[in-house]
């Protein structure tokens, strides 16, 4: 199997297309997973249309085109939850002068994930095991990064205690989400407010392929968040603000 390139449909939806260089990168990435796919339960989305629009367009889509965003800078990005590296790893190839870290709680994924920066030669990411709400306390990266990219994970409320606490005043979060009510929006104002963020933008978009609805909503840290953000693991979900 082969990943498709769709040059075209990154245009339309994108207003952008990737290189020869970034294609190949995604190919050969395509195929690590694939194989080590065989012996760990990494992802479902193996099928090469699937595996396109739902970890590579996916994963751009969220961090494209932003006018808040400067994307010459050596941004500091951090990617919670990462799973099988998604986003943090096509941008990663998109962005070699951003500086990624990837986390996730699951120990087997990291040291997976670890084999395909090493296999891509990705030297601007780094891996790091543990839960979002212990590592957003340790002072090395609490309040260092410049991006925090969370998708899949839990209600925006929740997501945001998650990342606000790893974002510098000025950062932004970025939460991927299929679907978005208006009491969504609601809630996570309300959890902005102690969070010491507010949210900027709501962007819907329409999957190339499948046609589904997917929203990425921005959120920019505004001030220092309180001490005791984010609470103890497993608080947030049970809990939200």
């Amino acid at each position: 199997m082969q990943l498709p390139t769709f040059n075209d449909i990154w245009q339309d939806s994108l207003q952008w297309q990737p290189t020869q260089e970034q294609l190949e990168q995604w190919e050969k990435l395509y195929q690590e997973i694939i194989l080590i796919n065989r012996q760990i339960n990494l992802t479902r989305i193996t099928e090469p249309n699937d595996f396109w629009e739902k970890h590579l367009w996916d994963s751009l889509a969220g961090v494209i085109g932003l006018d808040f965003l400067n994307y010459e800078d050596s941004l500091k990005v951090v990617d919670i939850g990462t799973g099988a590296g998604f986003p943090g790893l096509p941008i990663s190839i998109i962005f070699p002068h951003w500086q990624l870290t990837l986390l996730d709680s699951t120990r087997k994924k990291i040291n997976v994930i670890k084999l395909f920066l090493e296999a891509l030669k990705l030297n601007n990411s780094q891996t790091f095991i543990g839960r979002a709400e212990d590592i957003g306390h340790i002072p090395e990266h609490r309040e260092q990064y410049d991006l925090g990219l969370i998708r899949a994970v839990g209600e925006p409320s929740v997501c945001a205690e998650y990342v606000l606490p790893f974002l510098k005043v000025g950062g932004i979060g970025v939460l991927y989400r299929g679907n978005w009510q208006k009491e969504e929006e609601i809630n996570l104002n309300n959890a902005l407010k102690q969070l010491g963020g507010k949210l900027i933008l709501v962007k819907q978009f329409e999957t190339p392929l499948t046609k589904s609805i997917r929203h990425f909503i921005y959120v920019e840290k505004i001030t220092n968040i309180p001490e005791y953000f984010p609470r103890p693991v497993g608080i947030p979900k049970q809990n939200p603000l």
